[in-house]
């Protein structure tokens, strides 16, 4: 009597349970639907945190709603990633269940007793229980290979190509998830933020940054120029811990031309500042579209006024955000052998630059060449501990001209970057003349203002006993 070889009728027992069980159809489409919500959401962290600040620079450009609707949720990365990871989770358990559930039907115990029989031979244990572990590892087998592949691997290379793209596409879907999941994410969030508060202040509590400073005081040799190498030494201490905010130059002490300015026009600004490197814009600052590059125009300077510079514009602009290290820019600066970058700010309007220059003299001090002026910065020393100066003085340059630390103000601060933002963002409004503010060992005093902004300040440090 002929009988059918184990391996086919094996195979038949298979297609046979799938194509007369619908219920079993069903829930492989379901299992299909969740492998593509796993690769959607798996895709979606890779494209929203590649993207870079040229493209969020070009996506606030679009003024549309599912761009706004990105930059918005870009605002909040910790909470985009906790709804992310969320997700993913919930998904991938609900697949983990499905599957088990699946395989039970397409491969029940008395399909795969027979394998445990001869599996007996060499293994201990009893038929029951070797069904059980074939069961337990075609399962994980099986859905850690499809999660592996179409759940995590394809759909990040994927989103990594086309990131733009990709985020657009899942900026809805992402929004409605975070709507659902925000309390569990800001649950989340806030205990991982308190965690993370805990490692630094366990991290910093090493050797500090003051110590540092002391003991390159100490072991400074007292030649001549002694003070200067100090100043040195403890820059290149300070210099990882930067951000560009921090020394950046604000958008209203930014000189830049409009790129329908006339030729006669620009070459006076050129005479005027003494700038060699030029952002020039469309419309207003916050669209920047390149740099002029004063050498360029050297052959041209004998040009009527109908020339036009604006071929001689370099587009290759380098956008880089408020919270970039400065060591870090300092490689890009290198790698891509640029000067200047534009910096912009979390909703991608430009928010002032940042040059190789700005970055060199937080190591070696400030650097003057012979068309900078002395009084660069409008201020007046009365004293070691009492300065008056120009509301819009940045605050990088009250701690130099002071020789405070760079962080004194940094906790205080908020989202101000000079002496005069530093009071608004404390005070709340805008104070009457004589009115004094007490920082920490700081004291400001108003000595002008106007309608719309500070305009002197009387800047004390306090002897504290």
């Amino acid at each position: 009597m002929d009988t059918e070889p184990p391996d086919s009728l094996f195979l038949t027992d298979i297609l046979f349970a799938i194509a007369f069980d619908w219920t079993l159809i069903l829930w492989v489409l379901v299992l299909f639907l969740l492998l593509v919500a796993s690769a959607l959401v798996s895709g979606s962290e890779v494209a929203f945190f590649s993207l870079s600040p040229n493209d969020l620079h070009d996506i606030h450009q679009e003024k549309d709603p599912t761009s706004e609707k990105l930059i918005e949720l870009k605002e909040k990365p910790r909470k985009l990633l906790a709804t992310i990871l969320i997700s993913n989770n919930f998904i991938n358990i609900a697949i983990v269940i499905i599957s088990d559930h699946i395989i039970k039907n397409l491969l029940p115990d008395e399909v795969l007793k027979p394998i445990a029989e001869n599996l007996l031979a060499f293994l201990p244990g009893t038929i029951d229980s070797l069904v059980s572990v074939i069961s337990f590892l075609i399962t994980i087998v099986g859905v850690t290979f499809l999660l592996v592949l179409f759940g995590e691997v394809a759909p990040k290379i994927y989103a990594s190509i086309n990131n733009r793209k990709f985020a657009l596409m899942m900026t809805g879907p992402m929004s409605v998830m975070s709507s659902i999941y925000s309390p569990l994410s800001n649950f989340m969030v806030y205990w991982t933020s308190k965690l993370e508060k805990r490692f630094e202040s366990r991290a910093s509590s090493g050797t500090s940054r003051q110590e540092i400073d002391k003991a390159i005081d100490l072991t400074v040799s007292q030649e001549q120029n002694a003070e200067e190498e100090a100043d040195i030494l403890k820059g290149i201490i300070k210099f990882g811990d930067l951000l560009v905010k921090q020394i950046m130059r604000s958008r209203g002490d930014v000189i830049a031309v409009d790129i329908d300015t006339s030729f006669f026009e620009l070459l006076s600004q050129i005479r005027e500042f003494s700038y060699s490197r030029i952002p020039v814009f469309k419309d207003d600052f916050d669209n920047v579209i390149g740099i002029l590059y004063v050498k360029d125009l050297i052959g041209n300077l004998s040009k009527d006024e109908n020339y036009e510079w604006q071929s001689n514009i370099r587009t290759n602009v380098l956008y880089v955000p408020e919270s970039k290290k400065i060591d870090e820019l300092l490689r890009e600066f290198q790698s891509k052998k640029l000067h200047m970058a534009i910096v912009v700010d979390e909703f991608g309007g430009s928010s002032g630059i940042v040059t190789l220059e700005d970055i060199m003299e937080q190591v070696i001090g400030e650097i003057k060449d012979e068309s900078d002026e002395d009084a660069e910065i409008d201020f007046v020393k009365i004293d070691d501990n009492n300065f008056i100066f120009d509301g819009k003085t940045l605050l990088n340059d009250v701690c130099r001209i002071t020789g405070e630390d760079i962080e004194a103000f940094e906790t205080a601060r908020g989202e101000s970057d000079s002496l005069a933002g530093l009071v608004l963002e404390n005070l709340g409004y805008i104070p009457k003349k004589d009115k004094e503010f007490v920082l920490d060992k700081y004291k400001m005093k108003v000595m002008s203002v106007s309608k719309r902004r500070i305009e002197k300040i009387k800047f004390t440090i306090l002897e504290i006993t």
